[in-house]
């Protein structure tokens, strides 16, 4: 199915300014600050991961050891060494530390500017977003709450004992969902190859990079001794009416679940960023609306929350957004203990929209989560599941936004021939 067409002689008049625009405008200003102090957040992290394990309860109050002074041979822990002592990690710890790792999207809530100029698309595969590294002739899967999913020979750089090339410990990081009913894990972005990092790369590089590294080695290929499962690259098209036509419409060999964008000139951001965004539609997913415990939509909204020490119910946004609160005696009686998720019903008369973002006037307790879930919903996704039952954006939208730019471009150039 084709995307609606637009009618070019009434342009798309798009709203103000929007809550989620501005945080793009912000998020592209400060990634290039985030790159110059990239060392200092690591040695930072590093410092809190490969402290000793406290022995005692009055140990745990004591600072973790300072890493200023370097390990034995003088040298700054390595992102290997930070990688190591993650993998030390336990419990919610370890879910958390191995979750911040992944780039995650914001939910598109409006249609940004300029988006066949800034933005590239493509269809998202249905399945579980994981990490894969290769290093030492193994390869290993983790789950974004930090669960090992395969420990698996690959065709990756040193990813088998067959054919191991350079330094044994040279290791890649790829950003996958792996797809079951072909077992395949189909890419979504490169973190880091053979030991170069691309974190402070543009996507545009990225998506160039992990299409030429892939061809150099076998992963594509269909499994064997030494190559357990398949690599598949995610095609990635420009956001002009024909790449959104193809993404949202064009076969795939797996399962869609909407479509995903990325800002061209987004570094790899680990956690929640509004430089890439996902939007989806009952037609290129099955999975629109959230579902409860037993897999049926609720007649009323639901959101997830963490409960926070001083009572907040909050969203994983960093900052956290705060959509109500329990009181002491409340969360005594049901036994309830800060940093659990807990999910709420939500009546849409209780629901306001104030310089678009969504304030909740009441929540309904519905449950408590089990502890494979790692963190509460984001603002946009709450924000989208409420426009997804209300007024949601549709494919026409961003098929007139698109149309939009292309008129706005033309009037440019007609004026500079002018």
């Amino acid at each position: 199915m084709a995307p609606p067409q637009h009618d070019p002689r009434r342009p798309y008049k798009r709203p103000a300014i929007s809550d989620q625009q501005r945080r793009r405008d912000s998020a592209l200003q400060t990634q290039s600050a985030r790159r110059a102090d990239a060392q200092a957040r690591a040695r930072s992290l590093a410092n809190s991961l490969l402290s000793p394990q406290p022995s005692s309860p009055a140990a745990a109050d004591q600072p973790p050891p300072s890493l200023e002074a370097r390990d034995e041979r003088g040298h700054d822990p390595t992102v290997a060494d930070v990688a190591l002592a993650a993998a030390k990690l336990r419990g919610p710890d370890q879910r958390r530390w191995f979750a911040r790792q992944i780039m995650l999207p914001e939910w598109m809530v409006d249609a940004p500017p300029h988006l066949a100029r800034d933005w590239h698309v493509s269809a998202r595969p249905a399945g579980k977003r994981c990490m894969v590294v290769s290093s030492n002739g193994i390869t290993i899967s983790r789950l974004r709450n930090g669960t090992i999913l395969h420990r698996f020979p690959s065709a990756l750089p040193n990813g088998s004992k067959k054919g191991l090339s350079g330094p044994a410990s040279s290791y890649s990081i790829l950003d996958c969902i792996f797809h079951e009913p072909d077992e395949t894990y189909y890419i979504v972005d490169m973190i880091c190859w053979r030991g170069y990092s691309l974190y402070d790369c543009t996507a545009e590089f990225r998506f160039f990079w992990v299409n030429s590294k892939l061809t150099e080695t076998s992963a594509g290929d269909p499994p064997s001794a030494y190559h357990r499962y398949r690599f598949s690259v995610v095609p990635m098209y420009e956001s002009t009416l024909d790449g959104l036509q193809t993404a949202y419409s064009g076969s795939t060999p797996y399962v869609k679940d909407g479509l995903l964008f990325y800002n061209r000139h987004a570094h790899y951001q680990a956690g929640i960023t509004p430089l890439t965004l996902v939007w989806k539609d009952n037609t290129c997913s099955q999975y629109l609306l959230d579902t409860d415990s037993e897999g049926q939509v609720p007649t009323e909204q639901h959101v997830v929350l963490e409960l926070q020490e001083d009572g907040k119910l909050v969203t994983s946004d960093d900052p956290p957004i705060a959509f109500g609160s329990l009181d002491n005696e409340f969360i005594q009686k049901s036994n309830l203990r800060p940093g659990n998720l807990l999910r709420f019903s939500v009546r849409d008369e209780s629901v306001k929209l104030v310089d678009g973002k969504m304030e909740i006037g009441e929540l309904q307790l519905a449950g408590k989560l089990n502890r494979s879930r790692t963190f509460a919903d984001s603002h946009s996704k709450v924000l989208f599941q409420y426009a997804a039952r209300h007024a949601p954006l549709r494919i026409e939208d961003l098929v007139a936004s698109v149309q939009s730019n292309s008129m706005e471009i033309e009037s440019t150039d007609i004026e500079m021939q002018g």
